[in-house]
């Protein structure tokens, strides 16, 4: 580099870092006494170099703080952890499997589901995110033939580990990340499509369809597609839907046109920028060890394919740092980038990166296992939309796309040449064979001629090199503020939302790092140049565009948003994902703007009570201070139910209101219950728990949490002896009674059937979401509408298990053996029976043993 340029680097560097940046560096990676980023890169030198022998490294420490002061990073967990004693991993995410059992390991040696939750729990509690494929466990309604009873499906269980993540804290003070996948040819997909749409549900998940090639041309040919699964449907669901099995074992929940299937996906990405899409077809096929294992599913951010138990180890390289006399178009002169600098960076990187697998914390001993058989890392890079403006391109034009395809290309060169160099002084990766991972189609394949001929005669140390992750803090604390990742900058400046140490959210005003080097260099801020392209002034073709360029040069995906803007086209918005599955992308994250998504960022501030608003906009969920005055439609029913002193019944009436919102930028109008009411004079006692539970209810109604509320009532018990009401339908097809703890306990269940023959609640007594409740037919209630006031007899053609009970029933004669409560019926009843859990009350067996 000339004395000049050298001068000009400098300058570059003398930009006075801002305070939010500094803030960031103090509150998430500095460690002790460190106040600086040299001080964290001397810890993370010092603390990686222990994995080379002990006489070299003093030397490769000194290398690696170099590297590091001149645009190398570690991801976050290697700069918050490396070299601080902190008993933390140094990995930032990992791929856990999920088997189709509770405990133990299933047919195919997959770890259990709670086995996977403990997993899952230590290896956040270290400090890694988890992604999981979820579709090995079996459908809701299929046969679990140990209990004799029927699954809940994986959308169930999703909330088991989102609960989980949710109480662990990571090392290092943070919440984990998790990614849900599931293929697309489970029979509980259109659950999982929708699942994100209820407030609050599956918060700590980011969610990924798997889609093969195989649906993607159905979906274009506009073909049938079924939902299938090796788990038999119980009894109950075969009767009722008739379902066959295939010749190849599998069974046939349902059959819908992949054309509707993906219209939901496609539909609920538009609304809620959820869930997104891997192209599963594409990561197996492009796979370098695709002999060796079978991707199923993605780290939380969706940039690396990893098999179960694999790690993404990654550090990516601040091209910013690269730029040579930046914006000299302000001085009559010509911006230049240093290739040769950055060849030589990205070799030590890789080094650096292979001695991180070394030196790190495994959570698991499978996890350590997978690592020392393929030693995967990933180089990358961040800052590139702010590099492109610091030289003058754009990103949305084939300029700023060629400059961005030839680093890609040097750097996976680069990378690769320095892993094979790795292999001659440390051996190649355990499970190496030269014919497989140079077979014709794979990443590795696509090499130059002289690489694959120095990987064929000396093996190559990292099984994967390349990987592009989002870079969030970590370019906020040590690159300036400069362009995360693959990304063009968001705004040049704009305001950011922090949670602070109470809890609460601030708003901070942040620049960008070129906007300010161009300040700085006498560039008028005021008259950007063209050049200056931020993510909100280009087209969501041009974001697309981009990964396209860059794609065929890294061996694992790229982790990148293609921002839409709010009215932009559904039919336009679709066919992103169809070119971006045509054009090779192992995946594709869209966010579209609307009042039901927050964001972190945003270019003017925003009030709070602005945001607490959009959050309430939805129907569902807005707060009701008071019943309308006026008559209101209602559902009055009559409910009979058994206790141990004889028959009870009285009237339930449930008064609904119409509720207009705002969900995914469209107006919804939905018909939400406001009051419960039981009127006086039906009880010759007890009237005050009666109206204290209906009052309570009405409070919930309005406030927009009813479901959960009558889930609490039905745990609510008392010492009076269980009360009969409702029946349960047994696998075998027969109808047995149901039992509930308490009167206020049967009441919440009959009252969650009738919100659920209205529509409003599921079987389950679960909340429907907003925006189906908003496609049943307006004033559907009104057949079965009446005075509130009025108590005549309602129809009972749909009334289900709220029917009257035979006539002269009298006092409850208990003909059942006191015990153990029943997951099936209810009932106090649960024995030891030869051996197994068995119910007297409704004959189910249970475990046995």
């Amino acid at each position: 580099m000339a004395e000049n340029d050298t001068d000009i680097a400098a300058r570059t560097l003398s930009v006075a870092p801002q305070q939010f940046s500094l803030d960031v560096l103090l509150e998430k990676y500095a460690k002790g006494d460190e106040q600086s980023v040299d001080d964290v890169y001397r810890r993370v030198a010092h603390g990686v170099a222990q994995a080379e022998p002990p006489a070299l490294r003093e030397e490769v420490e000194a290398r690696f703080v170099e590297n590091l002061q001149h645009g190398a990073l570690g991801a976050g967990r290697i700069m918050s952890a490396a070299g601080s004693g902190i008993a933390a991993t140094l990995i930032n995410c990992f791929v856990q499997p999920v088997g189709d059992s509770i405990q133990g390991v299933d047919e195919d040696g997959l770890p259990g589901i709670y086995v996977a939750l403990l997993q899952a729990a230590e290896t956040m509690r270290r400090g890694g995110g988890v992604g999981y494929n979820f579709s090995a466990i079996r459908p809701k309604g299929a046969r679990v033939h140990t209990t004799s009873s029927s699954a809940s499906g994986p959308c169930s269980y999703i909330d088991v580990f989102d609960a989980s993540c949710r109480t662990v804290e990571s090392a290092g003070s943070r919440r984990g990340a998790q990614m849900a996948v599931l293929d697309c040819t489970h029979p509980d997909l259109p659950e999982f499509i929708e699942a994100k749409h209820s407030k609050g549900r599956w918060n700590n998940f980011n969610v990924s369809v798997a889609v093969t090639d195989e649906f993607m041309q159905a979906v274009e040919a506009d073909l049938p597609w079924q939902l299938v699964h090796r788990a038999e449907p119980s009894p109950a669901l075969r009767a009722a839907s008739d379902l066959r099995q295939r010749e190849d074992g599998l069974w046939v929940y349902a059959e819908k046109r992949a054309r509707e299937i993906w219209e939901r996906i496609m539909r609920s990405t538009y609304d809620v920028a959820e869930p997104g899409v891997v192209f599963i077809s594409r990561m197996n096929e492009d796979n370098n060890l695709r002999t060796l294992e079978t991707i199923r599913a993605t780290n939380p951010c969706g940039e690396q394919p990893l098999p179960a138990y694999g790690c993404c180890n990654l550090g990516p390289l601040n091209l910013t740092r690269f730029v040579i006399d930046p914006f000299a178009q302000v001085r009559g002169g010509k911006p230049s980038f240093d290739w040769d600098e950055l060849a030589a960076r990205t070799r030590t990187q890789v080094r650096f990166l292979d001695d991180v697998l070394d030196v790190t914390l495994w959570p698991l001993p499978e996890q350590y296992d997978e690592s020392r058989a393929k030693r995967r890392i990933g180089v990358g890079f961040t800052g590139l939309g702010d590099t492109l403006v610091m030289l003058g391109l754009r990103y949305d034009r084939a300029e700023g796309r060629d400059f961005a395809a030839r680093i890609a290309q040097l750097m996976r060169d680069e990378a690769y040449r320095a892993s094979v160099e790795l292999a001659r002084e440390r051996g190649a990766f355990a499970l190496f064979d030269a014919d497989s991972y140079l077979a014709d189609g794979t990443f590795a394949s696509r090499l130059p001629d002289d690489i694959k001929a120095s990987i064929r005669r000396d093996g190559i140390r990292n099984s994967h090199l390349l990987s592009i992750a989002p870079t969030g803090t970590v370019s906020l604390a040590f690159a300036d503020n400069a362009s995360n990742g693959i990304e063009p900058a968001f705004s040049w400046t704009y305001t950011r939302m922090k949670v602070m140490a109470d809890g609460s959210r601030a708003s901070f005003a942040v620049e960008d790092h070129a906007y300010r080097v161009y300040r700085a260099f006498g560039g008028n801020v005021d008259a950007l140049p063209d050049y200056f392209v931020s993510a909100l002034d280009m087209s969501a073709r041009d974001h697309l565009d981009m990964m396209a360029a860059v794609q065929p040069y890294i061996d694992t995906s790229i982790s990148k948003t293609v921002n839409v803007p709010a009215d932009y086209p559904f039919d336009a918005f679709e066919n992103l994902y169809f070119d971006a599955w045509k054009g090779g992308l192992k995946g594709l994250a869209t966010y579209r703007p609307n009042e039901t998504l927050g964001a972190v960022l945003s270019v003017t501030p925003q009030s709070t009570d602005d945001a607490l608003a959009e959050i309430d906009a939805d129907p569902l969920r807005v707060a009701i201070d008071h019943r309308p005055k006026g008559e209101l439609p209602a559902i009055i029913e009559k409910v009979e139910y058994l206790t141990q002193v004889g028959k009870k019944s009285l009237y339930v009436a449930v008064s609904f209101i119409e509720v207009t919102g705002r969900v995914g930028g469209e107006d919804m109008t939905i018909e939400r219950p406001i009051e419960f009411f039981i009127p006086v004079g039906q009880r010759d006692e007890s009237q005050q728990w009666i109206t204290a539970t209906m009052r309570s209810l009405s409070l919930a109604a309005r406030g927009g949490f009813v479901a959960r509320n009558l889930q609490d009532l039905r745990k609510v018990s008392w010492d009076r002896g269980q009360v009969r009401l409702g029946d349960v339908l047994r696998l075998d097809g027969h109808r047995t009674p149901r039992w509930h703890d308490s009167e206020v306990a049967a009441l919440a269940y009959a009252i969650q059937q009738i919100l659920h023959r209205r529509g409003f609640l599921d079987a389950e007594g679960n909340q429907v979401p907003t925006r189906l409740l908003a496609r049943l037919p307006r004033g559907h209630l009104a057949e079965a509408a009446a005075p509130v006031a009025g108590l005549a007899e309602p129809d009972r053609g749909d009334s289900g298990e709220t029917a009257a009970l035979p006539e002269g029933a009298g006092p409850l004669e208990l003909r059942t053996m006191l015990g153990r409560k029943c997951d099936t019926c209810g009932a106090n009843a649960v024995i030891r029976k030869d051996g197994c859990d068995f119910c007297t009350a409704c004959g189910e067996v249970g475990a046995c043993g």
